[in-house]
């Protein structure tokens, strides 16, 4: 990445909020020192950084303060739009059919001259993704739960039964042409690893009875446990 294209990196990094120089140098894989220079050079371009000073101090950015649109470059562009088609190889994923529109509106938005020099590109790029056949109904319940670590009550079918479940979900993925969560199990007492096209019901927790799960899980994961070392670390359901 060059230096310009890094200065406005930086400010978008800001524009979400609080950084440090390290944090900064590891993003865009340069020194501590480097990221104080650029930090100086936006500066005096009347860019207003706020530098934060003391423990867990950093930069941001002043309140209101948003960078203008920038025009994507071809490797950029190509990178998105990369992207864009390994989601759409997923049988069912969370944002369905936005991953759509969102190719046609990000494709016309590209200028001519830069599409003909990405497509060759694109050409020989390719996602090799498994031919998987499913739907995901229950996918976004699972996915409002994680950021404010809530519960769901799920019926799950594993390989040899179904039933219901209390869990917390943590983190959803992909992998292999299935999408995957990793969610805290009241029943087993553990993190485990759930297939989301394994459930086929939810149910929403009451505040007062997810308040009871918290607890539960809480005593669960106080009590000793002795680990096995043939163990893998997370469970798969």
């Amino acid at each position: 990445m060059n230096r310009t294209n890094r200065l406005a990196a930086i400010v978008m990094a800001l524009q979400h909020g609080h950084e440090t120089a390290h944090s900064l140098g590891e993003k865009f894989e340069v020194s501590r020192r480097t990221i104080l220079r650029d930090i100086q050079s936006l500066s005096e371009m009347n860019v207003p950084i706020i530098a934060i000073s003391g423990p867990g101090g950093g930069f941001r950015l002043m309140e209101g303060y948003v960078l203008p649109p920038l025009q994507l470059d071809p490797v950029e562009a190509a990178t998105l739009l990369f992207a864009l088609e390994g989601l759409s190889r997923y049988a069912d994923t969370p944002f369905h059919e936005k991953r759509w529109t969102l190719m046609n509106k990000v494709k016309a938005i590209i200028p001519d001259d830069i599409m003909s020099r990405i497509d060759p590109m694109l050409q020989q790029l390719y996602h090799h993704i498994p031919d998987r056949n499913y739907i995901l109904p229950h996918l976004d319940a699972l996915l409002a739960c994680i950021p404010e670590h809530e519960w769901l009550s799920v019926l799950y079918r594993s390989v040899s039964r179904q039933r219901w479940l209390h869990i917390c979900p943590s983190r959803v993925y992909a992998s292999s042409g299935f999408w995957y969560c990793e969610a805290y199990s009241l029943e087993h007492g553990e993190q485990r690893l759930f297939r989301v096209d394994r459930i086929t019901d939810v149910k929403a927790i009451e505040p007062q009875d997810a308040q009871v799960l918290h607890e539960q899980a809480e005593q669960q994961q106080s009590k000793p446990i002795l680990q096995n070392s043939s163990q893998p670390w997370l469970r798969h359901n």
